[in-house]
């Protein structure tokens, strides 16, 4: 039963994820297949920090609210777009974007929020640590497409995924400095 419901839903697929259609953007197939798989996962960072940045944005409280429910929802709307960028350079290497909440569990090292609502300075140590984690795949991923002769997929880590992520890293850097200064120095795991 479990096999006629697979082969019922796989019927309408037109490209496994894996695979490659075929392009003619002038790079190896070897070069095109390492740099989707770079960027779907640089793509599932991504979306988890859209979403950790949504829940952030619903959930803020205290002294900075209503500037880090603003800061917060500017850098939801930015890393949506990156998101963006990024499937499409994905779509135009031949390749298949990941999409789902399950793709981005099992390719993104990204802490996950807890269900509950945290503190400003919870939030915003946790924000640092993803905008980290992107920054650290990110530009050996950047220079090994370089090495490989992908200037676009090089391009899109360097120009926008490195600068977005150190931008919007320096931002929340900044408003934790604040909290300290505010008074909000109690840790995560303190809180817990």
């Amino acid at each position: 039963m479990a096999d006629k419901k697979k082969a019922k839903e796989n019927k309408h697929i037109v490209q496994e994820f894996g695979a490659l259609a075929p392009v003619r953007i002038g790079l190896s197939e070897e070069v095109r297949s390492k740099s989707v798989r770079a960027l779907n996962r640089l793509l599932a960072h991504t979306m988890a920090m859209r979403d950790a940045y949504k829940k952030a944005h619903w959930q803020t409280a205290g002294a900075t609210f209503y500037e880090l429910h603003l800061l917060f929802d500017k850098h939801y709307e930015e890393q949506a777009e990156l998101m963006d960028s990024i499937a499409e350079r994905i779509q135009t290497l031949g390749g298949v974007t990941v999409a789902l909440p399950g793709d981005v569990a099992s390719e993104s090292e990204i802490a996950r929020a807890p269900r509950g609502r945290e503190s400003a300075r919870a939030q915003l140590d946790r924000l640092a640590s993803g905008h980290e984690t992107i920054l650290l795949d990110a530009r050996p991923l950047g220079r090994a497409a370089d090495d490989d002769g992908d200037d676009g997929t090089n391009d899109l880590i360097v120009s926008e995924i490195v600068r977005t992520n150190e931008l919007q890293s320096w931002f929340i850097v900044q408003h934790l400095s604040r909290q300290s200064e505010l008074g909000d120095v109690q840790s995560p795991a303190a809180e817990a």
